[in-house]
């Protein structure tokens, strides 16, 4: 998803920097494996050296570079080896290696590269420079906050590194770091960051950090923050996955049930209402618990969740102003869970979504894409709105998605 962001003075009609149209938030992104701390560790395994590819597509964006390298169908990316997890930023994106080595490409001048060069590499992957003896078992299964880049080490701490302007890095200062740095929080089992804040249960407790636009920390405030605070209403609940866009945010319970709290104003929260934001999590109805959710969305005119229930059907709440809800029969926005559908004969295993672009993974390995293409977000070789899901690739097994891009994983057959 993107996102634009805002000062601490700023109001909900105001921005502390320009952007597109669709513009600079993090927004959904799923680790199409399930990982977690204990399943991702399992994938680092030793390997022989080898080199495999990613495939991306739409555009990155930064302060004051928007746009750049664009694709409106998918590239490939090189890796020095097996990809284990890709993840993305409204900037760059990152290929997680099963050696416990991660890699970057995109846009650098905020240290997002993590390489401390500070420069672009949008086509050459970069390697992240962590301390040495230092593995990633995963990165977050939802995506990077602006600019910004989060990472788990096997040892269960968090990482982090790139802009901080709001101190969403949880380091009590708003200082860049342009390569990776201990963060406050260990026994770290989920993490997701978008905007300028994010989230983090370690321990069993869920922090927040960063900006509170539209109480998108769930502490029950609208106050910033650069050092971390609880979120509301979820001690003593086992998180399985915490979810990050624009201005809000969500935690995915062991039980199935599903809190999302942070901005309102196209029924982003499920609640039945419009407009009325919520600064501590709100229980999402649905009929059967959730498997796995996606939350995106971009600025204040925008921002939808895909979601997939215990049973494999498919629901949407929020904006659906470019069909990103799957519902090609309206564009009304909703503010209760609807249901979709996959096309006929085909059966969803994972979904993602970006600004106001959705995406699946079939069983079959095939990648669809529906919602708003001004970037080519879609991937379907052109920039007009995807009104019915388009079929871009095959053979995926992963998918990562923010603001106006998305990278896959596409194993080679041996």
């Amino acid at each position: 998803m993107d996102r634009i962001r805002f000062s601490s003075r700023a109001t909900a009609a105001g921005s502390r920097r320009a952007g597109p149209t669709l513009c600079a938030a993090a927004v959904a992104a799923v680790f199409l494996a399930g990982c977690t701390a204990s399943h991702a560790s399992a994938q680092l395994t030793a390997a022989r050296p080898a080199t495999s590819t990613v495939e991306r597509w739409g555009s990155f964006f930064a302060d004051g570079i928007l746009n750049t390298d664009t694709a409106v169908s998918p590239v490939k990316v090189s890796l020095p080896g097996t990809v284990a997890q890709v993840g993305s930023s409204n900037s760059t994106e990152y290929a997680l290696l099963t050696n416990g080595s991660l890699y970057a490409w995109g846009l650098g001048a905020q240290g997002e590269l993590g390489n401390g060069a500070m420069a672009d590499s949008p086509a050459r992957a970069v390697r992240v420079t962590f301390p040495a003896g230092v593995k990633i078992a995963y990165i977050p299964a939802d995506v990077m906050p602006y600019d910004t880049a989060l990472a788990v080490d096997t040892k269960g701490r968090a990482w982090g590194w790139g802009d901080n302007a709001f101190g969403e890095l949880c380091l009590g200062d708003n200082a860049i770091r342009s390569t990776p740095v201990p963060l406050p929080f260990t026994h770290v089992t989920t993490l997701a960051g978008a905007a300028d804040h994010d989230l983090y249960d370690a321990g069993g407790t869920v922090y927040a950090c960063g900006q509170n636009v539209e109480g998108d920390l769930g502490d029950g405030s609208r106050a910033n923050t650069t050092t971390p605070v609880k979120v509301a209403g979820l001690d003593g609940s086992e998180v399985v996955r915490l979810v990050t866009s624009f201005a809000n945010s969500g935690a995915l319970l062991a039980s199935g049930q599903y809190y999302d709290w942070g901005y309102d104003g196209q029924g982003q929260l499920g609640d039945g209402s419009f407009g009325l934001s919520s600064d501590v999590p709100v229980h999402v109805r649905l009929p059967r618990g959730v498997r796995q959710v996606a939350l995106g969305g971009s600025v204040f005119t925008n921002g939808q969740t895909v979601a997939m229930l215990s049973d494999g059907s498919l629901w949407s709440w929020g904006d659906n102003h470019g069909y990103q809800l799957g519902r090609p029969a309206t564009k009304a926005p909703q503010a209760t869970p609807q249901r979709f559908a996959a096309p006929r004969g085909v059966t969803y295993r994972f979904l993602a979504t970006g600004a106001a672009t959705s995406y699946a993974i079939s069983t079959t390995g095939n990648v669809y894409a529906w919602g708003v293409s001004y970037e080519g977000q879609a991937g379907a070789g052109n920039y007009r709105i995807a009104r019915v899901p388009v079929l871009i690739a095959r053979g995926a097994t992963q998918i990562s998605a923010t603001a106006n891009n998305a990278v896959i994983d596409v194993p080679r057959k041996k």
